[in-house]
């Protein structure tokens, strides 16, 4: 036998080998994990696989979002209808998960770092545990649904609006959603919806659940809806009950080309919508496309606030791609032929054409446009300066400003509990290449102290002088290519006054951070005065507009740079 056969043979061994002894994972429910880049650690899901599970078959999937002081353990059974045994509390019922009617569906619910809304951080881990079990599993894209109770019914209006596209159908249980997610209720317009509520409950009030679906039943959404009367706030023992979620799902499948779309969005990053997606808008306004195919190749778009777009029209049944798609799009007739799924339209000087998908990242997109507050849902360092060789004591100054910036996992209370969220905190010469591309950095400090801030000095549209910083903070979001980076020069940020007093102001970023909910781009504080002198967006090229441009350069504790 020659060497290549003993090779072959043993290749065929080893292959044999690996496929009888394959690991599996059992049906039913149980926990696994994904890594996160937030924060580089692997943050758990439950999850259930169908009684029969086979990995030739494609399956629908739900995601199921818990409430605040709960799980992903607990909303596991609350999903199957099996909350908590007679005197048992939510500790114990963590413990295990008891036996339930076998369901053809898989079944995730994300830790989402507990307590802390379905915003920022915990969004992305929601994504982040979807993108997981979409590479681990056959899923079926078009029966993919969405449901949760409490913040976690919250989070799935926010969730399902932000995201229309994603869902076949969605299902909050008294839902306490987060104050943006009104802005997007245009978005329903292509949902199927089931509302839950309980009739005498203290916390959400069933008022103002019945508005939220009266309006998305205005904005076209097809929304059910039941109110348990006398039920407070476990509405969910009764919507979950014997797995009926489950069956009211199987009524329905997503269409990914509906031929009318509604859509609104605040910003680029919620841009998407079915095949439709906004590429560009104007700066601090809200962004509407309506979508009506009136016949075979004959579409008809308005827009509002919209400078770009894409669209992706393969596939769709009303679309023939070797005839020429007559377009009509604010009036305006641009007939194409030959288009391609990523076409770009752009709108210059009032009139639109076809376009080229280049965006320079020197001009808010959908991966930098700001406010400050996205600095904080992704990864992010925090960074203190050595430049100018500080004595021992202040160093342990600045040290103890970053540390207490980056310090999320504090206790709450028993019922609020700890953020698991455990970002890092450098020096200036500790952070590396590789930091610097993968990392939104919140960098401390002036440009004489912070070598970072040096680093950016030049493009930087603003800075705090240095003999100022005892007595003025300014705080302050720029791009850094696909990435941002935040200076916070002077008095620290979380020492100015609070700006948004809603209840999910602080849910969404409960360290300090969450302080600069509400104020844009930038805030500018005079210790001196001890107010609040000045808050705004940047322009679409990052600058400072004109109608702010002359307060702050006639403050003369800062440097301010003209484009």
């Amino acid at each position: 036998m020659n060497s290549f056969s003993k090779k072959l043979i043993g290749l065929f061994l080893l292959f044999t080998f690996t496929n009888t002894y394959a690991q599996t994972l059992k049906s039913g429910p149980q926990v696994l994990s994904f890594h996160s880049d937030v924060d580089d650690t692997e943050q758990p899901y439950a999850i259930y696989i169908p009684k029969k599970f086979s990995e030739k078959k494609q399956y629908p999937l739900v995601v199921m979002l818990h409430g605040a002081g709960s799980n992903h353990r607990l909303a596991m059974r609350r999903v199957f209808g099996k909350s908590n045994f007679n005197n048992e509390n939510d500790v114990e019922a963590s413990t295990y998960f008891p036996k339930w009617k076998s369901v053809d569906y898989i079944v995730v619910s994300p830790l989402a770092r507990g307590t802390m809304g379905y915003q920022g951080i915990a969004e992305k881990d929601v994504m982040d545990m979807l993108a997981d079990v979409k590479k681990r599993f056959h899923i079926d894209e078009n029966r993919t649904y969405l449901t949760g109770l409490s913040m976690g019914g919250g989070g799935t209006l926010w969730i399902g609006l932000t995201r229309p596209d994603i869902w076949a159908a969605i299902a909050p249980v008294c839902p306490a959603p987060p104050t943006e997610t009104a802005q997007y209720i245009d978005n329903a317009s292509n949902l199927r919806a089931y509302i839950f509520q309980g009739g005498a409950d203290p916390v959400v009030k069933p008022e103002a659940t019945r508005k939220w679906v009266e309006d998305m039943k205005k904005a076209g959404g097809k929304i059910d809806y039941t109110e348990y009367a006398g039920v407070k706030h476990d509405s969910w023992n009764n919507a979950y009950v014997d797995e009926f979620i489950f069956s009211w799902f199987s009524k329905y499948k997503r269409d990914p080309f509906p031929n009318k779309i509604k859509f609104t969005t605040q910003q680029i990053k919620y841009g998407s919508a079915y095949w439709l997606k906004i590429r560009d808008m104007e700066v601090g306004k809200t962004a509407t496309i309506e979508a009506f195919f009136k016949n075979k190749n004959m579409l008809d778009i308005k827009t509002e606030n919209v400078l770009a777009l894409e669209m992706n029209l393969n596939g769709h049944s009303n679309y023939n791609p070797k005839k020429s798609l007559a377009l009509n799009i604010d009036g305006q007739n641009v007939p194409l032929f030959g288009l391609t799924n990523g076409q770009i339209l752009i709108k210059n000087n009032g009139k639109w054409m076809v376009g080229k998908p280049e965006f320079s990242d020197k001009e808010k997109n959908a991966m930098t446009e700001g406010p400050m507050t996205e600095v904080f849902g992704d990864r992010h360092i925090y960074v203190y300066g050595t430049t100018d060789n500080p004595s021992k004591e202040e160093l342990e100054k600045r040290k103890a400003v970053a540390e207490t910036a980056a310090e999320w996992s504090y206790s709450r209370g028993d019922f609020m509990g700890r953020v698991m969220v455990f970002p890092r905190v450098l020096t200036d010469q500790e952070v590396r290449p590789n930091d610097i591309e993968r990392s939104n950095l919140v960098l401390f400090g002036t440009k004489e102290t912070n070598s970072l801030i040096a680093k950016y000095a030049d493009k930087l549209p603003m800075e705090l002088k240095k003999e100022s910083s005892s007595k003025a903070g300014l705080t302050f979001v720029y791009p850094n290519g696909k990435k941002y980076i935040l200076i916070n020069s002077g008095i620290p940020f979380w020492q100015i006054p609070l700006f948004d007093q809603g209840p999910f102001a602080r849910l969404r970023t409960p360290g300090k951070a969450g302080q600069l909910t509400g104020y844009g781009d930038w805030v500018y504080y005079d210790g001196e005065l001890n107010n609040v002198i000045s808050t705004g967006i940047f322009e679409h090229n990052w600058s400072i507009p004109e109608d702010k441009l002359k307060l702050l350069e006639n403050i003369d504790k800062l440097n301010i740079k003209k484009p």
